[in-house]
């Protein structure tokens, strides 16, 4: 696994590293969602801005309670490393910026909650997508990440494949 340090982080952008952190993530293709597994969900609308790697995200939860909007800005390390930083967003920023040129995603997220030491949710997309069902695991390590069995309910891992990523699939559309 590459390791992220000053040096990494600036050629893809960022001059200070510590001013984001490293998200470590694997996916996976799937049939339906365990709802079995579920603890909460939430709706999604990404807005991915053109000609940028910004992504505008309101999460929305489907049992009431706040939306939380946020700017993201994303950076691949690797195809399962990357650096992230958000800043969280009032409904009037949140309304202006929804304005920018770009391509909307849409999707409803379940959290499985922690399974053996991963954070773990399913998205079921919405629109053009519609029909793809995807797992992802988040890691605190890439010991644990390499470690980490495909879930039961998975069909195949896509973790490797970069037309399963939100900025992919917004732009191209389902992988034939």
């Amino acid at each position: 696994m590459p390791e992220i340090d000053q040096t990494t982080a600036a050629a893809l952008g960022w001059p200070k590293a510590k001013y984001a952190w490293i998200e470590r993530e694997r996916r996976w293709l799937c049939r339906a969602v365990p709802f079995d597994r579920v603890v909460r969900s939430e709706a999604f609308t990404d807005l991915y801005v053109e000609g940028t790697q910004l992504r505008l995200r309101e999460a929305v939860p489907l049992d009431g309670g706040a939306p939380m909007r946020r700017l993201g800005r994303k950076a691949d390390v690797s195809a399962s490393i990357r650096l992230l930083t958000s800043i969280y967003l009032s409904p009037e920023e949140y309304r202006l910026l929804s304005s920018l040129p770009g391509k909307v995603l849409r999707k409803t997220r379940h959290y499985l909650g922690k399974v053996a030491g991963a954070d773990v949710s399913v998205d079921v997309f919405e629109g053009a997508l519609s029909g793809l069902v995807m797992a992802e695991a988040e890691f605190a390590d890439a010991d644990a990440m390499a470690a980490w069995p495909m879930p039961d309910f998975a069909l195949r891992e896509v973790t490797d494949d970069i037309r399963y990523t939100g900025g992919r699939l917004v732009t191209d559309g389902l992988p034939e």
